[in-house]
């Protein structure tokens, strides 16, 4: 079987990413790892994960603490089917807080892909997260991965 191209694997991200409105998020304090629901957008070159946060919850402190995050991004419909069919990412980074107002161009991509999301992410508590991604795993197949590694 011949080993997929960079292009291939970016197209497979850009269909997963634009087909999942949730990822799960992990990041850690003090090394015990903690995992949430959070709505994304990715960039077109898949560079960066956008997401909003409360300021108040455990992950934007844990995120303060600490930028290292990983998402898991999947495919899955909690089905017997999924163990072949499913598709799995995860995607590693650091995140930054970043000004809404001047990352505004994401922000209106996210509210494109999470109108309902809008009084929630204008709230002033609410913090832009961006995460620098650094790396993809990509499973499917069950056991077929593939990597995508953004700073070589």
């Amino acid at each position: 079987m011949a080993k997929p191209d960079t292009d291939e694997i970016r197209n497979i991200l850009k269909g997963l990413f634009s087909s999942q409105n949730l990822a799960v998020l992990s990041t850690h304090q003090d090394g015990q790892p903690y995992a949430s629901l959070v709505a994304f957008v990715a960039s077109d070159d898949l560079r960066q994960i956008y997401f909003a946060t409360p300021n108040t919850t455990r992950k934007y402190a844990n995120l303060m603490t600490d930028s290292r995050v990983a998402f898991l991004i999947d495919s899955r419909l909690n089905e017997e089917s999924d163990l072949h069919s499913a598709i799995a990412v995860t995607a590693m980074g650091s995140a930054t807080e970043i000004d809404k107002a001047v990352n505004n161009r994401f922000m209106a991509q996210y509210l494109d892909k999470h109108p309902y999301l809008e009084s929630f992410i204008k709230s002033p508590t609410c913090s832009w997260i961006r995460v620098d991604i650094a790396s993809y795993y990509l499973v499917r197949r069950f056991q077929n991965v593939m990597e995508l590694h953004l700073d070589q």
